[in-house]
């Protein structure tokens, strides 16, 4: 159940707030309709995190529509993933945007005090994953993390992951992101007592195959503990790991 929810029922209780003042807000429509795209208003009420714009694909007045009507429902924060510099300045004119040029992502509204159990720890195997990171560590602060970054910290040199071992230890969830062979997955993974979550990257040479080798590897991996999202999904890495350091014990 939702924060959302609770705080209507605890409303409620403390009788702060009527019964039929509930029910209004939990029947008003769980969608609105804008023709080129039905916003989803009932996402943080079923799931404790708000609708987010996939930018890719998407012009810059359907983002500006759909970021509209968000707000309009009383979403304040609007993250936006696959977004181009030139479509942040244009929405920027018309929303206070910040870009996120490495992450390749805009924010409208404050980013929260970070909050959850404990830390996320972001790592990649090389430099050329830092995009991805990103993408997955700027989705977790959005949704109220705390982030620690190990960048270029891969099996390679693996005096460098070891270098990071209190971080990995302390950690109540981490990012193993990596390209390659994706082997920091599995090496996190034999060390850390926490979930991690691994993303593949479409980082590498030709038999890497635009981060399919990656992926199996991952898949493979001999660790307990290491589940796998999408080639260069940031994104998901970052929301499932808010998800699980938001956990209720």
């Amino acid at each position: 159940m939702s924060q959302d929810i609770r705080e209507l029922l605890a409303g409620v209780r403390d009788g702060t707030l009527s019964v039929d003042d509930a029910m209004l807000r939990l029947k008003i429509k769980p969608f609105e309709d804008i023709g080129y795209a039905k916003v989803d208003m009932h996402r943080r009420l079923r799931q404790g995190a708000a609708e987010v714009i996939y930018g890719a694909g998407k012009t810059t007045e359907q983002i500006i529509g759909i970021v509209d009507a968000m707000k309009k429902n009383g979403q304040d924060l609007v993250l936006i993933t696959r977004l181009s510099e030139e479509s942040a300045r244009e929405i920027a004119k018309v929303h206070p945007l910040s870009y996120y040029a490495e992450a390749h992502c805009g924010v409208v509204g404050e980013i929260p005090a970070p909050g959850g159990m404990g830390k996320i720890v972001v790592a990649t195997g090389g430099t050329s994953d830092i995009p991805v990171a990103e993408e997955a560590a700027l989705t977790a602060q959005v949704l109220g993390n705390e982030i620690v970054r190990l960048y270029d910290v891969g099996v390679a040199g693996l005096h460098r992951t070891l270098a990071h071992l209190e971080e990995i230890m302390g950690a109540s969830v981490i990012i193993a992101i990596a390209g390659m062979e994706g082997a920091l997955a599995s090496v996190i993974g034999g060390l850390a007592d926490c979930p991690v979550i691994a993303v593949p990257t479409s980082v590498g040479y030709g038999a890497s195959f635009h981060g399919l080798s990656a992926l199996l590897s991952m898949l493979n991996s001999c660790a307990s503990g290491v589940s796998v999202v999408n080639i260069d999904n940031g994104f998901g890495a970052g929301y499932l790991a808010s998800m699980i350091n938001h956990m209720r014990t």
